[in-house]
């Protein structure tokens, strides 16, 4: 039976060796990749997809977050787990909306740890229970439908340009921007608007 494998992103070393020995130390699991930085994930990783990738918020440079949403496209297999001392919500959600399937605060026991990590590739979604409240509670709260006047000026812009039939490409082209704005501003009119395609935006604003 093969067994899991498991890489880690940590920039502090001795969080990173504790837990690679953490893992090692398990029969059914394996780690041979560790990372200081997103950006020497990005560029390795993608040679060796991994089973799991155990995932640092707070990283030097590009953080945990983003560099998720680079390793998804590339990793399509790969589970990712976040491992960090972060417990607010913005962080949670935008971690689960990266593409992230587990969600972990340090301070969680090796043991559960270890089960975790097998949860995950048998297609649980593990998270402290703290965690896992918040986010219960996020469905519980009355959803309030946002109005075009609370998009940005630039939202609204791109938002019009889009309905005009604009590409990405010549959108970015069109206001001096990148292509990887243009996108992180098209999630944000996402999430401000409560709806899943450009084709929701633009009716819900344009009617």
């Amino acid at each position: 039976m093969s067994k899991i494998q498991v890489a880690i992103v940590e920039d502090n070393h001795d969080i990173r060796t504790g837990l690679m020995m953490i893992v090692n130390g398990v029969e059914e699991l394996e780690c041979r990749q560790t990372f200081s930085s997103a950006e020497e994930a990005i560029k390795i990783l993608p040679l060796h997809c991994p089973d799991v990738v155990l995932m640092d918020i707070d990283l030097p440079g590009m953080n945990g977050i983003d560099c998720i949403k680079m390793l998804k496209d590339k990793c399509i297999e790969t589970q990712y787990m976040m491992l960090t001392v972060y417990e607010d919500d913005d962080k949670i959600f935008s971690s689960l909306e990266a593409g992230a399937t587990g969600y972990l605060l340090k301070k969680t026991s090796p043991a559960q740890l270890v089960e975790s990590i097998k949860d995950l590739v048998n297609g649980g979604s593990p998270m402290n229970a703290q965690i896992a409240r918040k986010v219960v509670a996020s469905f519980n709260k009355p959803k309030v439908n946002k109005t075009p006047e609370e998009l940005t000026k630039r939202e609204m812009e791109l938002l019009e340009l889009l309905s005009k039939g604009y590409r990405y490409k010549e959108i970015a082209d069109q206001l001096f921007i990148s292509q990887d704005t243009v996108r992180t501003h098209i999630r944000n009119i996402y999430v401000k608007l409560h709806v899943n395609s450009k084709i929701e935006a633009i009716n819900k604003v344009f009617k």
